[in-house]
């Protein structure tokens, strides 16, 4: 098994690399060597009977009641059964890995107190592929999820195991490992921090880099096949606008159009093009911009010790800091704003979608169907497609603004980053499948065009991969099949790889 060791912070990207299956983690001896160290404070401070929040204290509306030292073992037990409380149907294999990635992460920076042997039990389950059964819905920021998580270190609650779903205990006999026991402050740090949040941000950024390299591509195609003016999109003029991402798009474009002789027929044949179409660098532009910022803010979540209370300090000094980094309201606003342009990505693919479609303005056969009137191609694929941009629009609305009051006051304002991150994976999701849907049409236009016309090597590069594995579109079989079909040829393929084979 390949293995991803912690020596230092994880990135978005090496975590991305953990949420798949077959890869494993290790810590590294200096990883070790921080956890170990902030469990002797942790002991220290249970010895000297010093007040810590969640060590000897109850926690949330409760942590002014002290707990005696024989009972802060079961305190920790009941921590993870009361905040175990997630519902509705599981997170996926990936969503599940990358928070157990996160979690160990987080352990790592060697600031919340727990064993190492606790941390240790993750790992073992992550690289088991014995994945936890977290139910998706049910947390206001970072609890109800990583509780799930815990339940399966001291052999409650339910996990996946090759396939099957099974007790938790059961599972681990099958692993040769025995259920953990408990100790001081390790319930709280099994269900504390941000570490559910930026794993699913994580992933959400990963994703959406792969699905904004396809939108470039599949827009690539979308302009060449509507035979617009080149010129909308020179280097040149594109140099007046400040923008990372609008350079970055507007370099692939180009490169991707270099020698197209469908444009180069095109040349002059209108003044402008439709927004939807002479727009794409501005708005794939602006949302890689908003991409980068995010990645940014994920790599700084990760970066960071997010645990509530911190462990500073030595055995024979021990400090201990109560606050509120578990919070996560940077990553709460980051997949925000990644919903927000993931879903505009999708907007103006959808609008490309229907110029493909639309005999008004297409210059091809109506709905891209091979015998119009008995025939009705692309008409209903471009409702599809329309459903989910109403649902991302739905969607987009700001988690980080939900507010809410928990826990007696205690906790009276929550900013909601994990249901962000979430829902930030569902647009992408849903973002991919549009693209998919203008990657159908734009090779179904392909097929139709004067085949004296000439695509870019790039394009039709990516058209001719892209028909090795699905055919033309005759009405000869479901259209749900084709879109399918064409979501797991992005899943499975970059197009980079694909223009330079």
């Amino acid at each position: 098994m390949n293995r991803i060791v912690i020596d230092r912070p994880l990135t978005w990207a090496r975590l991305a690399r953990l949420a798949a299956a077959g890869v494993g983690l290790e810590l590294s001896l200096d990883a070790k060597a921080r956890i170990e160290a902030a469990h002797a404070i942790v002991l220290a401070i249970v010895a000297r009977n010093i007040r810590a929040y969640g060590v000897n204290t109850g926690v949330g509306a409760l942590s002014d009641v002290i707990i005696p030292g024989d009972r802060l073992g079961l305190l920790s037990r009941n921590i993870l059964m009361s905040h175990a409380v997630g519902v509705g149907a599981p997170l996926g294999a990936a969503e599940t890995r990358a928070m157990m990635a996160a979690t160990v992460n987080n352990f790592a920076h060697g600031h919340a107190g727990l064993r190492l042997a606790v941390v240790e039990r993750i790992i073992d389950l992550l690289n088991a592929d014995c994945l936890p059964v977290i139910p998706r819905q049910g947390s206001v920021g970072y609890i109800s999820h990583r509780a799930h998580i815990g339940l399966a270190v001291i052999g409650q609650g339910a996990v996946v195991l090759e396939g099957a779903r099974l007790p938790a205990a059961e599972a681990l006999a099958r692993l040769s490992l025995e259920p953990l026991g408990l100790e001081a402050k390790e319930g709280l740090c099994l269900v504390n921090g941000s570490a559910c949040a930026a794993g699913l941000a994580g992933l959400a950024v990963d994703r959406a880099r792969h699905v904004l390299d396809w939108a470039d591509a599949v827009s690539a195609m979308t302009f060449e096949t509507q035979g617009c003016q080149l010129s909308a999109i020179a280097p040149a003029v594109m140099a007046l606008r400040v923008s990372t991402g609008l350079a970055e798009v507007t370099a692939r474009l180009n490169a991707l159009l270099s020698g197209s002789g469908i444009l180069s027929a095109a040349a002059g044949a209108r003044t402008q093009d439709a927004l939807s179409l002479r727009g794409i660098p501005q708005v794939h532009g602006a949302a890689r911009d908003a991409w980068t910022q995010a990645a940014d803010v994920v790599d700084r979540e990760l970066a960071s010790s997010t645990d509530n209370p911190a462990i500073l300090g030595s055995p024979e000094s021990p400090e201990v800091f109560s606050q509120a980094h578990p919070m996560g309201a940077a990553v709460g606003l980051a997949m925000d704003q990644v919903s927000t342009a993931m879903a505009q990505i999708g907007m103006i693919s959808e609008r490309r979608l229907d110029r493909m479609v639309n005999p008004l303005v297409s210059g091809l056969p109506a709905f891209l169907a091979r015998s119009s009137g008995v025939a009705s191609g692309f008409m209903i694929a471009q409702y599809a497609a329309a459903s989910l941009v109403a649902e991302n629009r739905r969607l987009a609305a700001p988690a980080s603004l939900d507010g809410g009051v928990t826990s007696g006051l205690q906790e009276d304002m929550l900013c909601h980053p994990t249901p962000a991150a979430l829902k930030a994976l569902d647009i992408i999701a849903n973002v991919r499948t549009i693209i998919a849907i203008e990657f159908l049409a734009a090779c179904q236009s392909y097929d139709l065009l004067d085949q004296d016309l000439t695509p870019a090597p790039g394009t039709a590069a990516l058209w001719r991969a892209f028909r090795r594995r699905i055919g033309a579109y005759g009405d000869d079989r479901p259209l749900a099949d084709d879109i399918a079909g064409a979501v797991a040829f992005i899943d499975d393929h970059t197009p980079e790889a694909i223009v330079r084979a």
